[in-house]
């Protein structure tokens, strides 16, 4: 097991009606004005508005509001709430939503007090000093934005969509009622389900680094969301499954599935390409199509560790004389519930041609500045081949 070092701030309010004491809990930390970040109109349709409203004038807590977050959060968006934040001295974000409105409230926060474009941050050229304070209550379970220390933002006028890491992100407090999920329709929790099986998969076959607990960890998070997944598939208001994703979602991407291994993501690069460009495509449907490809270009560097997850995962037998059959065996297994779940699995069924892979891998290697690590070195050329194979 290699070094590691853990730590997740998070406090979790889970459960039936915990968004009604959301003003209290507010309070109890000693804010007094907020920005109340969210997306489109569901938040009002489900009467969840209107429920964080009451809450927050009851405990007597002001607050401003910034609608319109969108599917992959833009950057347009982000410095609009920078500018309400700084003019209305705004103490707290608090970020009603999936994982869209959460990551813009991170950025929202991020901005806020520090003196510079926020691309800069997401470009890896400057680091943030410090962040406001993030509060989320949780609408769809999928990015585990709710307590990790991600947030991904699109620049809409360079096309590009990037992830920015840091402790600055990890939100206060997250309020999660598995409620709140029963009307989330049957495509968007099918990404949900992808997204969360991916932040897990992806850091368990790992590079190197053998972590026993960890692996057990991740097996359980991944077996526990593919039968949550079906039940709530089957039926949306089955309480006991939209907590067992909701809580996987959470865990999936606050670290605790990645400890002692080194790991990177990168059919999650790879994918931030195609919803970068094509802003129609929902984060966890462009995984589906990757990561089966990306799986098939790699599990050669590997084969133990695939086998492993056949095996403990989608429990497929052993195959002792040929290894690599089970390999095989367990990504076919992935793709085949991917399928089952109504998910895409090829570039087709986004309407993405083979004409956009050269752009998308360009962009992905920052032009030629970066090189995604792995089992091997993934530059152009090897993004383009992966990227093939999801046609």
């Amino acid at each position: 097991m290699n070094n590691f070092e853990f730590y997740c701030p998070t406090r979790v309010f889970f459960g039936r009606d915990q968004q009604k004491h959301v003003g209290e809990i507010i309070k109890g930390y000693g804010f007094k004005k907020v920005l109340l970040h969210y997306g489109g109109g569901s938040i009002k349709k489900i009467g969840l508005y209107d429920e964080v409203v009451k809450s927050l004038n009851d405990a007597e807590i002001d607050f401003v509001e910034l609608g319109g977050a969108q599917p992959n959060p833009i950057l347009g968006l982000v410095k609009k709430g920078i500018e309400i934040c700084r003019k209305e001295n705004v103490e707290l974000v608090l970020a009603v939503g999936g994982g869209s409105a959460i990551d813009s409230g991170k950025a929202i926060a991020l901005g806020a007090v520090n003196d510079c474009d926020p691309w800069l941050f997401f470009a890896k050229k400057k680091e943030p000093e410090r962040a406001l304070p993030v509060g989320t209550i949780l609408t769809l379970s999928a990015t585990g934005s709710e307590t990790s220390t991600s947030t991904v933002i699109t620049n809409e006028e360079l096309k590009l969509k990037r992830g920015f890491n840091s402790e600055l992100n990890r939100p206060l407090f997250s309020i999660l009622n598995p409620e709140l999920t029963f009307t989330v329709s049957p495509y968007q929790t099918a990404c949900g389900i992808v997204d969360i099986m991916m932040h897990t998969a992806e850091r368990y076959l790992t590079l190197k680094g053998e972590a026993e607990v960890t692996d057990r960890i991740a097996e359980a998070v991944l077996k526990s969301t593919i039968q949550a997944g079906r039940a709530a598939l089957k039926n949306p208001e089955d309480y006991e499954a939209r907590a067992t994703l909701m809580w996987a979602g959470s865990l999936s991407h606050n670290g605790l599935t990645g400890l002692g291994r080194d790991y990177f993501m990168v059919s999650h690069q790879i994918e931030h390409e195609i919803s970068g460009m094509f802003e129609e495509v929902a984060h966890g449907a462009g995984l589906a199509v990757v990561f089966p490809a990306w799986m098939k270009y790699a599990y050669k560097y590997n084969i133990p560790r695939f086998c492993q997850y056949a095996v403990r995962v989608w429990n497929c037998e052993m195959d002792y004389a040929n290894p690599e059959n089970t390999a095989i065996a367990g990504i076919e297994a992935t793709e085949s519930f991917f399928k089952e779940i109504g998910m895409p699995t090829t570039l087709g069924e986004l309407n993405i041609t083979e004409d956009s892979i050269e752009e998308m891998a360009e962009k992905c290697t920052n032009y030629g500045e970066r090189i995604l690590p792995g089992y091997i070195e993934y530059g152009k050329k090897e993004i383009i081949d992966i990227l093939r194979l999801c046609l």
